[in-house]
């Protein structure tokens, strides 16, 4: 069944919720679903807090399909909006909830078992609590959760088969696949070449985040796994190495290697290259010494 037909199917029996368990096993089972559903939110009734739902812990994958929610993970608020899905983990620091006269349309499935909660916890590492699934990866969840929902999992061992499926396209969408770590190698690539030719000009970093076409959380972590310092330190770096190259090789003024090198105030310039260099910019043009 094509992606669109499942989310139809899913929309058209409308929204929906069970519970899943089974008689304790005396084997721990690592993955496993616990509830799922298809819901749309259209109040404030509709609230989350990750520090009130116990202590046993467990996950929740959430894929808004219209509307948007608000997520509030650690001391970070964002929306949720449509297309996007959260992870969040339990017991964690995170609230997610809806205003009144707001609507969230999602559907969600919940884990747990200690594989499920290690898979999870590395997606959060690398890409955070919200990220953009491909369509095929959104409607395989939907049709596991449809399973859930229709019983066709009528043995544990069948449950937990279904929640590693879900936990596995979920993992290999965000974090698997040499395909993945080379299309990301090239957006760190294509950045790096950005702030190199543009040192001059302001360089945010969510404007960087999305040239690589990924969110600001996502950017940071990989771009900072990938260069050793996170984004800001990079280009506070690639503008110390150029100044002082000017410095040594060009007679123009400190004030205008100062704007050159994307510093409107050339007294915040010189601090940033004594802590860098050890030496005023004056001083170090004197010595003459430049090795980078």
């Amino acid at each position: 069944m094509g992606g669109n037909s499942v989310l139809t199917l899913m929309q058209a029996r409308g929204p929906g919720r069970c519970a899943i368990s089974f008689p304790q096993s005396r084997d721990r089972l690592h993955v496993m679903p616990t509830s799922t559903g298809y819901e749309i939110a259209t109040d404030s009734a509709y609230s989350w807090n990750g520090r009130q739902r116990g202590r046993a812990p467990f996950s929740v994958v959430q894929c808004t399909l219209s509307g948007a929610g608000h997520l509030q993970h650690e001391r970070q608020e964002r929306v949720v909006g449509s297309g996007e899905t959260m992870l969040v983990v339990v017991p964690h620091q995170h609230k997610y909830w809806i205003e009144d006269g707001e609507r969230w349309e999602f559907f969600w499935l919940a884990m747990t078992g200690q594989e499920a909660l290690r898979l999870h916890r590395a997606i959060l590492a690398a890409a955070g609590p919200v990220f953009k699934l491909r369509p095929e990866t959104v409607a395989r969840l939907a049709a596991i959760s449809l399973d859930l929902r229709d019983g066709k999992a009528g043995r544990a061992c069948e449950a937990s088969a279904l929640a590693y499926e879900a936990t596995m396209a979920l993992y290999d969408d965000v974090l698997g696949g040499d395909g993945g770590a080379q299309s990301t190698r090239g957006q760190i690539r294509r950045v790096l070449g950005f702030i190199r030719s543009h040192l001059h000009e302001p360089l945010e970093v969510q404007a960087l985040a999305d040239l690589a076409g990924l969110s600001r959380a996502h950017f940071t972590r990989v771009f900072t796994h990938s260069e050793g310092v996170s984004p800001a330190e990079y280009v506070l770096n690639e503008r110390m190495r150029r100044a002082a190259r000017l410095l040594v090789s060009s007679g123009a003024a400190v004030k205008q290697v100062s704007r050159d090198c994307g510093f409107d105030d050339p007294n915040y310039f010189a601090k940033a290259f004594r802590k860098s260099y050890g030496a005023s910019p004056t001083e170090f043009r004197t010595t003459g010494k430049y090795a980078g």
